[in-house]
């Protein structure tokens, strides 16, 4: 089967939780220790907290398929390339090269054995990156949420997949975050209502954002030209120009709401 897929993976919707917790807080900035039943120490991770332990059912490698495939698809997306690339991770459920790829960047990023080959170490750091709320260790599901207070409702697609794109979106993010320094991301603008995104950008009636598959970022001693340039190489097939004082993200040829191609406002950097 095909590394490309246009169906997102479904999600249970969770629980909006509130807007800031001092234990989140403490995540965010990277704070504490690595703990939690089974997670290994591993170098350049440091998170507070108890972590999500998923249940991924033994080795995953190339040639394995499943949801454990797909779960595993979802938390690597963000290592779809090593230089600037028209590609992405698919969420598809079948392990191929394009996976075992971003597998071996994730697990060199982490200081991991870079074999591919998805074991119980690599296992425990993937689940140290999730929170039992279904949200990931630097993001809170109220950054993502829309400004007009209608929370993931109101979109283009309904609010359980808005919720399920959001976590996709939070796990690009987190390779985002790691490839700049670790430095804390500030979300300005994540899911958009169609309300919302009509008052501020009336033009604009196909907005990712609308999707929950959008956000604008900054962090904070970062340029958005690098940005860019990691947003070239971590799945993101909609980048806006760098001119701006926050980099906007996208994933539209990769779920394909409506006919869409790769737009980098600045070309290629």
């Amino acid at each position: 089967m095909s590394d490309v897929s246009d169906t997102p993976s479904p999600l249970t919707p969770l629980t909006p939780v509130p807007a800031r917790l001092d234990r989140r807080s403490l995540l965010r900035y990277g704070a504490g220790a690595l703990t939690g039943a089974g997670l290994a120490a591993v170098s350049g991770l440091a998170l507070a907290g108890p972590a999500a332990a998923y249940g991924w059912g033994g080795t995953l490698q190339q040639g394995s398929s499943g949801a454990a495939v797909t779960e595993l698809q979802i938390r690597v997306a963000g290592w779809a390339a090593d230089s600037a690339s028209h590609s992405y991770v698919a969420v598809d459920g079948d392990f191929g090269p394009g996976t075992a790829a971003a597998v071996k960047r994730f697990q060199a990023a982490y200081g991991l054995s870079a074999d591919g080959v998805v074991g119980p170490q690599t296992q425990s750091v993937l689940n140290s990156l999730e929170k039992s709320d279904g949200s990931t260790a630097h993001f809170d599901w109220s950054e993502f949420w829309s400004h007009d207070g209608s929370g993931f409702s109101g979109g283009k697609v309904g609010s359980a997949t808005v919720k399920a794109n959001v976590r996709r979106l939070m796990y690009k993010l987190e390779a985002v975050r790691k490839k700049a320094g670790g430095k804390p991301v500030t979300v300005n603008s994540g899911f958009r209502s169609v309300a919302y995104n009509t008052s501020i950008y009336g033009y604009a009636t196909n907005s990712q954002h609308q999707y929950g598959i959008a956000a604008d970022i900054v962090v904070s001693g970062v340029a958005t030209k690098t940005l860019y340039e990691i947003g070239e190489r971590s799945g993101f097939s909609g980048l806006e120009s760098y001119s701006h004082s926050w980099q906007h993200m996208d994933s539209r040829v990769e779920y394909a709401y409506g006919a869409q191609s790769w737009w980098w406002e600045d070309g290629t950097v």
